[in-house]
């Protein structure tokens, strides 16, 4: 694949009963991200195994910047909260950093090289702190203000660690997922996990319809993450949405999970009841609880394969 779909192209499109615009910029392979500027409404960014970046603006139709940012693909890109003329970009252990306002001939600014495996996505804090997830299953959280290491996250995935947000009311606190089909929830000045979920536990593959026909081969893998900047529904729920290797989609009430026990009321996303293993903040301790959470899986109408990439869009999700 030559082309970078935007799906916030898509989604206005097909609103309009338009067909998707295609965004021709990359040289050669597979376009592997693709992300939306906040703050120029209609600017997309996209990486590809090219190794280059590419800027879109929706209402032209040719690629208004193209970077050589790397001899090797790209596997991720975030702009810098705040500041977009800033973007980072993973390419093999390797993290980037780029001024767009330089142009075609911009070099990387600061080069962090913290990983010993693969990155496979990173993201940025409004604190300057930059998140990178790699195959070995680590997260390296690097301080762009000291430019230094700052932690180390480890032993909460036993697999290849696939993608990590960060949570922005909570300015300490991280969300990875792997392949091992955990759900990491972080308190990175502490090195710790808050609590996990494990969606290839038997007790959450019981309590699941997606293990029925058309899933029962596909793990539960943890392919994205999206977490809801303001909340959503007038910012009663603060959100967090899993695509899933399975097909499914869960939607994850983070605040409800980072609770005390004590202080929980009746759950607030009702849909479908999950037993989940967690740590409660704090005290180090483990248990067994029930946690309803939204699911939805193939019996609602949704995939009956592997969900690649998920997204929040203000009170409204959509999922490809």
């Amino acid at each position: 694949m030559s082309e970078a779909e935007s799906a916030a192209a898509a989604v206005p499109a097909a609103a309009a009963g338009r067909k998707p615009r295609r965004l021709r910029g990359h040289k050669k392979g597979a376009v592997t991200c693709c992300v939306a500027s906040s703050a120029r409404p209609g600017v997309v960014a996209s990486a590809g195994e090219d190794g280059c970046l590419c800027w879109f603006d929706l209402r032209t139709k040719d690629v208004l910047l193209t970077i050589e940012a790397a001899n090797k693909p790209i596997s991720s890109i975030c702009f810098k909260p705040g500041n977009e003329d800033f973007v980072y970009a993973s390419a093999g252990n390797e993290i980037l950093s780029f001024d767009v306002r330089m142009g075609p001939q911009s070099k990387p600014l600061e080069t962090y090289n913290y990983n010993r495996d693969e990155i496979n996505q990173i993201a940025v804090s409004s604190k300057g702190f930059l998140a990178a997830a790699d195959d070995s299953g680590d997260v390296k959280i690097v301080s762009t203000i000291q430019k230094c290491l700052y932690k180390r996250l480890r032993e909460a995935h036993t697999s290849i660690c696939s993608t990590v947000q960060f949570i922005p009311w909570r300015p300490w606190t991280a969300i990875t997922g792997g392949l091992d089909s955990k759900l990491a929830v972080w308190d990175f000045s502490k090195g710790r996990t808050l609590f996990s979920i494990d969606n290839g536990s038997p007790e959450l593959q019981n309590g699941s319809s997606s293990g029925s026909a058309g899933q029962c081969l596909n793990p539960a893998f943890v392919h994205s993450l999206a977490v809801s900047e303001e909340g959503i529904l007038g910012g009663l729920y603060k959100v967090c949405a899993v695509a899933r290797g399975d097909g499914a989609v869960d939607v994850v009430d983070l605040e409800y999970e980072l609770a005390p026990s004590k202080s929980k009321g009746p759950p607030r996303l009702a849909t479908s009841t999950m037993s989940s293993k967690r740590t409660e903040p704090g005290d180090g301790s483990s248990n067994q609880c029930q946690v309803e959470r939204i699911h939805l899986d193939f019996t609602m109408g949704g995939h009956t394969a592997a969900v690649s990439c998920v997204s929040l869009f203000q009170a409204a999700m959509i999922h490809q």
